[in-house]
């Protein structure tokens, strides 16, 4: 699983919300590790749903205690308002089957990108979190699979994400998804951490260019 993925939104905070002071990641020694967390059985039959807004009253607070775990102070909950009010249909849970409990999240976007020309659908992972004792287990994995498959099927052409340099689980992950390195973003976090931008391309122009082609390949 990874942790910290959410703090990619940091610079998106301050825009969205300039009163507000933007947040800053753990130092790295303070956060829970894929490969320090102590771990749990994997209940069987682990549930995946996709977000609606019928559920916030019962899942949002889960939400946002997952992910301030890996924050020193929380975000607003109008940081995830402004998510999941918009793209409830690219969020999805991880949930005990047992008692619906929260195990993992992963929060996306789906935007024109009108800097491209010609502009592209570019789909962005904007949080992703997993319970530390249920992480390395391929929860993160799966969440991130839901993502990808949703966005494809809106047309994305693209997908991006931010994540902090020495996150080698979170790099592992993804790059096995078929993500690459695509721009090195220095003193990026607010911790003054650098960061790779990673982008996973699902669509791109033939040789001719005269059509796209899709060129995923996610299993």
């Amino acid at each position: 699983g990874i942790d910290g993925q959410v703090s990619g939104i940091a610079s998106l905070f301050l825009a969205l919300f300039p009163g507000q002071t933007a947040l800053h990641r753990k130092p790295a020694n303070q956060q829970n590790t894929m490969a320090g967390s102590s771990t749990k059985q994997l209940p069987a039959n682990l549930e995946y749903i996709q977000y609606e807004h019928r559920l916030e009253g019962q899942y949002l607070p889960a939400i946002r205690a997952l992910i301030s775990k890996d924050l020193s102070e929380p975000y607003s909950i109008y940081v995830y308002r402004y998510f999941l009010c918009q793209w409830s249909h690219l969020c999805f849970m991880a949930l005990d089957p047992e008692d619906s409990s929260l195990i993992g999240v992963i929060v996306c976007k789906l935007e024109v990108h009108s800097s491209h020309s010609p502009p592209t659908r570019r789909g962005y992972i904007a949080m992703l979190a997993v319970a530390s004792h249920f992480r390395g287990r391929g929860v993160a994995t799966a969440l991130v699979k839901k993502a990808i498959d949703a966005m494809a099927n809106r047309n994305a052409d693209e997908i991006v994400l931010e994540t902090e340099e020495t996150n080698t689980a979170a790099m592992k992950l993804y790059e096995g998804l078929g993500f690459i390195r695509s721009k090195k973003l220095h003193r990026y976090y607010l911790n003054g951490n650098s960061a790779y931008r990673l982008i996973l391309l699902l669509k791109a122009v033939d040789p001719d260019q005269t059509s796209l082609y899709d060129e995923r390949q996610v299993t």
